[in-house]
């Protein structure tokens, strides 16, 4: 899909905010991607505060486990026997008992398998024959999942999840092409709001109560209480468009990109969305993760 047409307005945007100060980017990148686990965004949830020697405990125990689990069984996981209206609740430690703290969608992919409880290899537990497991008598295996991004974790039972089977470079499904549709239809949205609020003519969709509709519910607080220094689509503060063009790239394991490119007063640019469903809102519909830039990203 291709929408052409010519904007031309100026803007000036306030002064550019310090972006460490909003996002606890420093303290991210120091995990690796499956230690993130311990960010487990309580506050956010509602959930239990852990204390910082919680975490250290938590964090030495499964970085001895990492060591046992690297190269052994599948590189993805995804969710199974999860009505389509209902969703894989995520807990604070493996158990019913433990509050949720998070969830992942139905027939969800790309989740990253941290450890599970009991604990065996991959290899051991394709091995160990239902009468075995019976004569053991081993309580239920719960495990410890990261989403594809890493931004929702959490102990989930095993019993909801299986290997993904998603290929790397699956076909175009129906699916697929509607997930595509649906992202180029919101970033065509996106822009277009943005450009009628410029003028006056709209509410942004980069203010409440409206970035919801475009934007993950978590990062609805940030985008609208924190400005940027350039225009977050544009990435610039003057701005005349022409040539512009939005087309849809890859889709991943649920995550899309989609491209953006325009000329402004003439300089070709090129901006990249990446989006998934955002199961924090009711329906899980696709919303925008992260706008990249050369040079920057938002609101991450």
């Amino acid at each position: 899909m291709t929408l052409i047409s010519a904007r031309s307005h100026n803007k000036l945007w306030p002064g550019f905010a310090d972006r460490g100060a909003q996002l606890c980017a420093d303290h991210d990148k120091a995990l690796n991607k499956r230690d993130n686990f311990m960010n487990w965004r309580l506050i956010r949830n509602g959930a239990i505060g852990i204390t910082a020697g919680m975490i250290v405990t938590l964090g030495a125990g499964l970085a001895q486990a990492q060591a046992y689990l690297d190269g052994h069984g599948p590189d993805a996981w995804q969710v199974i026997d999860v009505a389509p209206d209902d969703v894989l609740n995520a807990r604070m430690g493996p158990g019913t008992q433990y509050p949720i703290i998070g969830e992942f969608a139905p027939g969800e992919t790309g989740l990253v398998q941290v450890t599970c409880v009991p604990f065996m290899t991959y290899e051991q537990g394709m091995n160990l024959s239902p009468a075995r497991r019976q004569q053991l008598d081993l309580p239920p295996r719960w495990c410890l999942m990261a989403s594809a991004d890493s931004r929702r974790q959490g102990w989930v039972s095993a019993r909801f999840l299986a290997e993904d089977g998603t290929p790397a470079d699956a076909d175009h499904t129906q699916d697929t092409i509607d997930m595509e549709d649906a992202a180029v239809r919101l970033v065509e949205r996106l822009y277009t709001l943005h450009d009628l609020a410029a003028r006056g003519q709209a509410l942004s969709p980069l203010e409440r109560p409206r970035a919801r509709d475009f934007f993950f519910l978590d990062d609805v607080g940030l985008i609208a209480d924190h400005p940027m220094g350039a225009d977050p689509l544009y990435d610039a503060q003057d701005i005349e468009i022409t040539d512009f063009s939005v087309t849809p790239r890859s889709v991943f394991r649920g995550m899309i990109t989609v491209e953006v490119t325009f000329r402004n007063f003439g300089r070709p640019q090129m901006v990249e969305f990446s989006l998934r469903a955002d199961t924090q809102q009711e329906g899980a519909p696709i919303r925008i993760l992260e706008i990249s830039h050369e040079n920057w990203s938002f609101p991450r």
